[in-house]
């Protein structure tokens, strides 16, 4: 049997965990603008235009990362042709829970309406058909915010960065990056053909509480809270506190089998804690 062979367009912080756990008998390819220095996948230049159609046509699994732009979904409009001339076992694009919009902290699911209420939420839904559209074998992963070691509350309050910025009934979903690294694995050779997918952890939950908890792991006194309303917030931020929504996991559970490591951000937060970051 030949060797599977993984080709991450765009590879970034997701990416590196899902290499992390691919096994030994599949080769991972990433496209990439940083200096060399991961020895743990074969580094090509997204530059090389050349280079890149070449591996999408070797690959016989695509990982999408990269996100939509003004113009479109970066990695269709420059890799088209060498896409509908490929033929992957799998592709799998790494969406946002921004699809779903607003729902005042109500739960949304897989068949839930899309309703994105800002640019970047629309973009992924032209993003997601765009993507249909190739005919290609599909999978797409819906994400929340995505947290791990060097990339969480904890890092953020060390270096003073962190807010607690209230806004009443606001409530997120996130999931840890070693958790979606396992749902992309067991996605990506379940045999169950394409495919859309929450990835999210158990407990929804506020993101000042995050905080609260990140700090009391620290040892240290929590950032004072700061009403929405009075926060001297970003455009950007502001518009991540513009949307509330509980994200149902069950599909990946249920579907996949996938048990989380890290089912809320209390386990998630010791853990990374633990491991020293």
């Amino acid at each position: 049997m030949s060797k599977s062979s993984l080709l991450c367009l765009g590879y970034g912080y997701s990416a590196a965990a899902l290499a992390a756990i691919i096994g030994d008998d599949v080769s991972v390819t990433g496209t990439t603008r940083s200096k060399p220095g991961d020895a743990t996948f074969n580094r090509i230049d997204w530059a090389d235009r050349a280079v890149v159609d070449q591996a999408i046509h070797e690959a016989t699994h695509i990982l999408i990362t990269a996100p939509p732009n003004a113009e479109g979904d970066p990695i269709l409009l420059r890799h088209h042709e060498a896409l509908l001339t490929a033929s992957p076992a799998w592709v799998g694009y790494l969406s946002t829970t921004g699809v779903y919009g607003d729902r005042s902290g109500d739960w949304v699911d897989e068949d839930s309406a899309l309703a994105p209420v800002g640019e970047r939420g629309r973009r992924r839904v032209d993003a997601e058909r765009a993507w249909r559209e190739t005919g290609l074998p599909l999978s797409i992963f819906r994400l929340p915010g995505i947290y791990g070691p060097g990339r969480s509350a904890l890092d953020r309050l060390r270096a003073g960065k962190a807010r607690r910025v209230v806004r009443e009934g606001q409530i997120f979903s996130r999931i840890h990056v070693d958790d979606l690294a396992q749902v992309l694995r067991a996605e990506m050779f379940s045999g169950r053909g394409p495919g859309v997918y929450n990835v999210a952890d158990d407990e929804p939950a506020p993101p000042q509480d995050v905080i609260a908890f990140g700090a009391d792991l620290l040892g240290i006194e929590p950032p004072p809270e700061i009403p929405f309303e009075s926060a001297d917030l970003s455009p950007m931020a502001r518009s991540f506190y513009g949307e509330s929504k509980r994200v149902c996991n069950r599909r990946i559970q249920e579907d996949l089998g996938v048990e989380l490591k890290y089912p809320n951000y209390r386990v998630g937060l010791r853990a990374i804690l633990e491991a020293g970051y």
